[in-house]
């Protein structure tokens, strides 16, 4: 076991800033509103998201209070909007920008040596643009909400909808210029703006998982915006594009709706895999296991996102063919993420392991992911999709990686990073706990749901028979403990700002160059340009280790 928390927030310093923190430079809502400045971009971002998510988790404890009794409290129409609704906004305005938008904009410069991102305007555009979208997703709940589901299956989002569901439509089209935006400015930045001696092969694997995910956001993007112009071209121009009723193909929007969904899996777990990948050498005090394979996993997952998204559509129509070629490439796509589990479980192996909460989170995103992954393979099966299809068991699979996986490392993130971000330490055991009922909460929530699927409950249905009532119950109480754990950070978090101990430059003993820089960081980063001549986690096996601001090992 390593040293504790407080020991380690005894670490070296480095010299006090020369200049304010990027938090008290200027406190006017205008330097806030106005700002250029990466890191407090991130914070916006931070507060956008939180509210989302909230709001999506308002929409889901409907659902789950509605599932506990056959009988139920919602009418249909409402609880085809409130599972369409909580979709919408969890997918495209908390699970997709979440982690980049937030740890990505806050982290990408200090990682890599830079002052900011190469394109402070449109960075700041980039959230502008977000919340525009965000407006326009709230409008169209207020007005009445989109009951299609998510995925906008047509003719039902040309023919049979209200309203409604076009603003939703048009609010994923304006979110997508964001994640453009953002994307763009990460891959440049990535490119053009490391320091010296930071080379391809010196990047931390968060940089890796950031500069993999802006290439499949930028290249998968785009269609998604085609097919929502598309929709909108069918319902008020009445051109028949994927309508039947007026010779368009429904078969072609899901095959063009997956084909940036599938990706958009990935868009959501590649940056949750660069946390981990962060949190578990830190925390082991292990180097990782086997960089270069795992720098290569990620962009093998990246590329090859692009082609399996029609093991979504095997009940859909397509050949027997097509679909055994594609659950084919999803067996494929199976094998980085495969060796990213494997090089995680090693670098543990002999580790001094501390379980701290950022690293429980790490090791709860691990556990889920792998659950996750396995009952993918599953569904990759022809056999057994075709039973399980549009069954619970694809709702527990999707919410294992894109809820369990994801958030548990967006969660790991924050608390890995709080005190480099905020200057202050928050208290451990409360964040312990969390972590634990987190685990708790989230398995007794949606491992029911597997067996559900398995007894052949479909998804998206208001009721169902008395005899599936003990699971669905199961369910729902999982979904109240899962509420609260994820509550409690917001309330312990909270309470740091204001009471939490100051947080020394680098609490964790963790190497890279952001924890080279006071915590909270001086608005321009660096004082000098760093150069980079170690390569990523470097901890010495004898003493714990980081890297200072010139990149030389220190030891402690």
């Amino acid at each position: 076991m390593s040293s504790t928390t407080a020991e380690r927030a005894a670490a070296p310093d480095t010299a006090p800033p020369s200049e304010p923190s990027y938090l008290t430079a200027e406190n006017t809502v205008a330097s806030w509103l106005l700002t250029k400045d990466h890191k407090r971009i991130a914070l916006l971002f931070f507060v956008s998201i939180t509210f989302f998510f909230f709001v999506g988790g308002a929409a889901a404890t409907l659902m789950r209070l509605n599932l506990a009794t056959p009988e139920g409290l919602l009418q249909p129409s409402v609880y085809n909007r409130m599972f369409t609704m909580h979709g919408i906004i969890m997918v495209w305005f908390f699970l997709i920008p979440s982690i980049p938008t937030t740890f990505g904009n806050f982290f990408v410069p200090l990682m890599i040596g830079a002052r900011d991102l190469a394109f402070p305007r449109v960075n700041l555009g980039s959230w502008y643009v977000f919340n525009l979208s965000g407006a326009v997703v709230l409008y169209s709940l207020i007005m009445g909400g989109a009951d299609t589901g998510w995925t906008f299956y047509t003719p039902l989002s040309t023919s049979y909808a209200n309203g409604y569901v076009f603003a939703a439509a048009m609010a994923v089209f304006i979110n997508g210029f964001s994640t453009i935006m953002t994307s763009l400015n990460f891959i440049v930045t990535i490119h053009r703006m490391r320091a010296p001696g930071m080379t391809w092969m010196r990047l931390p694997l968060f940089i890796w998982a950031t500069y993999a995910v802006s290439v499949v956001m930028l290249t998968a993007t785009p269609v998604l915006a085609m097919d929502t112009f598309l929709l909108a071209v069918e319902r008020f121009i009445g051109v028949g594009v994927f309508d039947p009723n007026l010779g368009g193909d429904p078969i072609l929007w899901q095959h063009m709706f997956w084909f940036y969904s599938h990706p958009a899996v990935y868009i959501m777990i590649l940056p949750a895999m660069g946390v981990a990948s962060e949190i578990i050498p830190c925390y082991a005090r292990r180097p990782i296991f086997g960089y270069a394979g795992m720098t290569v996993a990620l962009m093998a997952i990246a590329i090859l996102s692009f082609f399996v998204w029609a093991h979504h559509m095997f009940v859909a129509g397509i050949s027997i063919y097509a679909g055994v070629v594609f659950s084919l490439l999803t067996f494929f796509v199976a094998v980085p993420s495969a060796i990213k589990v494997f090089n995680w479980t090693v670098s543990l192996h002999k580790g001094r392991i501390s379980f701290d909460a950022p690293m429980l989170y790490a090791l709860g995103f691990v556990l889920l992911f792998t659950i996750g992954g396995i009952t993918g393979l599953m569904l990759a099966t022809l056999g057994v999709d075709v039973d399980v299809h549009d069954t619970y068991f694809v709702i527990a699979h999707f919410h294992y990686i894109m809820v369990g996986a994801t958030v548990s490392a967006f969660f790991g993130a924050l608390h890995y990073w709080w005190p480099k971000m905020t200057g202050r330490l928050y208290p451990e055991m409360w964040a312990r706990f969390a972590a634990i009922l987190t685990y708790v909460g989230f398995n007794l929530t949606f491992f029911p749901q597997f067996i559900l699927g398995y007894l052949g409950m479909p998804r998206r249905w208001y009721t169902y028979p008395a005899e599936w009532q003990s699971w669905n119950l199961l369910s729902s109480a999982g979904a109240s403990i899962l509420a609260v754990a994820y509550v409690l950070p917001l309330l312990y978090l909270g309470w740091s700002l204001f009471w939490g101990r100051k947080a020394g430059a680098n609490p964790w003993r963790a190497t890279g160059l952001e924890w080279s820089t006071p915590s909270p960081p001086p608005t321009h980063n660096f004082e000098r340009t760093p150069v980079v001549t170690a390569i990523p986690y470097c901890y010495d096996p004898e003493h714990d280790s980081f890297v200072t601001q010139e990149g030389a090992r220190y030891a402690g």
